[in-house]
């Protein structure tokens, strides 16, 4: 059997902004109990925001970056640092590198934004992704929507 090919493209019109809300529900509210009224925020209002879709335009992941004064609160306000965050993957598309090719687009975003390092919060069971792809966790474990995470950064 074959693996699906996809792309990964900035979510630049309202279908494809859309498409990354839908993904966000699937994993965060429906599969990891995230309360809905929590999972979306002011933020996606300004955030890039990046999809990874199927040949056949099925979503398959989608996450986002905050810049500038979106970011500070997670930066420890450091204008420099953009913040990953809201990386989901749909179950049939983990173990197929979509995740991987998520955070490197946020990468690229955050490059072309001038930014110097990116910034996220992991759920403490994703530190080892993370790690793989360059991360480094900083500071203690903290709640958030009731999981476990960390800070972590990667300089770019």
């Amino acid at each position: 059997m074959s693996t699906p090919a996809y792309r990964v493209r900035v979510a630049e019109d309202p279908a494809d902004r859309e498409a990354c809300f839908a993904v966000r529900k699937e994993v965060f509210v429906g599969e990891q109990g995230v309360p809905e009224d929590i999972e979306y925020d002011v933020y996606d209002a300004v955030a890039v925001h990046v999809l990874a879709v199927r040949e056949d335009g099925l979503p398959l992941g989608t996450g986002r970056l905050l810049s500038g004064e979106a970011a500070a609160g997670k930066t420890g306000g450091d204008a420099s640092v953009g913040s990953l965050g809201r990386l989901a993957v749909t179950r049939e598309a983990r173990g197929l590198g979509v995740g991987a090719a998520l955070v490197r687009a946020v990468e690229q975003a955050a490059r072309a934004r001038g930014l110097t390092a990116v910034d996220l919060h992991a759920q403490t069971h994703a530190l080892g992704f993370y790690e793989r792809l360059g991360y480094v966790a900083y500071g203690p474990e903290f709640p958030d929507a009731g999981m476990p995470h960390r800070a972590m950064r990667r300089v770019l």
